[in-house]
């Protein structure tokens, strides 16, 4: 199947790293523009913008906390004002603290759901009121996470933030529908990022390789290449879906 994105732009946050960095250059390499989003790491944001440069495309480079709406409003507006306008948003940033419930500090849960859900909220209104303004229709990637539906101990605040991206990017698709604007989810599994290794040893890694059933953790690329999908018009049918990219990690839960 080919995967053409040509002439498109695409705003990602938090693409410096991990699953927003393999979705940056998937996109690219497909043929997109794509701006990257970022709050920690510059030196990896620009970095990224080197792939995306040695693809053949165009790279923009911003800084800021999608928590932050003026933040967001800004991030677009720039966006719009460097490329001339925007096709495919991947609303991407999140931010987690693994804690077990009776330990759960508020000021990290609060933190959780400013980025993580409300973060997205930000970047999906934003930007589909631009593509509602332009007139052209649109895509938008919401990266979810299998524990939006798996209630995995010691996660609570990410595991309720990430179902309600689920449920908002249903919404969200129901009512922008007559304005041709894609609204679709993945659930990334396993993903091998340095968030994850932030949580788990290399030991732990290896044993818990062994009982998936694909036998290796996904890649960024992995989810990269299905939010390239999603948003090209090989996907023109598909609105209000969401997508597991986890090797069937989900089938042995």
């Amino acid at each position: 199947m080919n995967i053409d994105l040509s002439g498109k732009v695409a705003l990602i946050t938090g693409a410096s790293r991990g699953i927003g960095k393999g979705c940056a250059i998937e996109m690219a390499r497909a043929g997109a523009d794509v701006v990257i989003n970022y709050f920690n790491h510059r030196d990896d944001a620009e970095s990224v913008a080197d792939d995306v440069r040695v693809l053949g495309r165009e790279a923009l480079i911003r800084q800021g906390d999608v928590a932050d709406r003026a933040v967001v409003d800004d991030l677009v507006e720039a966006s719009v004002a460097h490329f001339g306008h925007l096709d495919i948003a991947v609303c991407n940033a999140y931010y987690s603290e693994r804690q077990p419930f009776l330990e759960i500090e508020v000021s990290k849960m609060q933190r959780t759901l400013d980025v993580t859900l409300w973060g997205t909220f930000h970047a999906a209104q934003t930007a589909a009121r631009q593509m509602v303004r332009q007139g052209q229709g649109g895509s938008m990637v919401f990266i979810s996470s299998l524990f939006a539906d798996i209630a995995n101990p010691g996660s609570l605040s990410y595991n309720v933030a990430k179902a309600g991206v689920d449920h908002m990017m249903e919404t969200i698709a129901t009512e922008l529908t007559e304005h041709r604007i894609r609204c679709n989810a993945i659930q990334p599994g396993w993903i091998d990022t340095p968030g994850e290794r932030k949580y788990s040893t290399e030991q732990e890694i290896v044993e818990g390789v062994a009982r998936m059933p694909w036998g290796r953790l996904g890649t960024i690329e992995d989810i990269g290449m299905a939010a390239a999908y999603l948003s090209s018009d090989a996907a023109d049918y598909i609105t209000g879906s969401t997508l597991r990219v986890d090797g069937g990690y989900r089938l042995t839960r």
